[in-house]
């Protein structure tokens, strides 16, 4: 593969919406946000997947920035014990302990405070594990119509309905898009 085509289709800073046909348990109507794909593969962050865990030892500070719902997401089925956290920053002035993605979005170092890393700290999620694909496996999963490809809005991370985000976003897209919103769970109701 040319590496001119994966840039074109590099699906960074987008979401991808598991397609009703995904019906294993792990990805089954999932929003993910893309934190990086290129030709190593791709990682990202499941944002409808709110867990009960309300509390991280040794966190507190950043706990009490969660956004709505104040509660650890799961991020994906890779390495469960990794912490990601993705804010959304109106940065002053350069700072460390951040990494800049999309859109005024960045990943932040949880092992620093949150006045530390910037005072303009808009919304904040903090992810468990995450979503991650090797080389050529998410273009594989693409071609096979396993995932939509769509726009993400800033507010669709740190959506305080997570339960509704994949019909939502579905919905405003549009056409056919909005038609797959009212699927039934089970395509064999149909």
């Amino acid at each position: 593969m040319d590496l001119g085509d994966l840039n074109a289709r590099s699906t960074k800073g987008s979401l991808l919406v598991a397609a009703p046909l995904l019906d294993g348990p792990t990805f089954h109507r999932t929003v993910i946000y893309v934190l990086q794909h290129n030709e190593d593969g791709a990682l990202g962050v499941v944002l409808n997947r709110p867990t009960d865990e309300d509390h991280l030892p040794g966190l507190d500070p950043w706990m009490y920035e969660l956004s709505h719902p104040q509660v650890v997401f799961e991020g994906g089925p890779v390495q469960a014990n990794t912490l990601i956290a993705v804010a959304s920053i109106e940065l002053a002035a350069e700072s460390e302990g951040y990494a800049p993605l999309d859109d005024g979005l960045a990943t932040v170092d949880l092992a620093r405070l949150p006045s530390e890393i910037a005072e303009g700290l808009a919304h904040l999620r903090v992810f468990r594990g995450y979503s991650g694909w090797g080389a050529g496996q998410l273009d594989d999963e693409l071609e096979e119509g396993a995932w939509l490809v769509l726009s993400c809005d800033t507010s669709d991370v740190f959506c305080s309905n997570p339960q509704d985000l994949w019909r939502n976003v579905l919905r405003r897209n549009g056409g056919r898009k909005a038609l797959l919103a009212d699927a039934p769970d089970d395509l064999s109701w149909n």
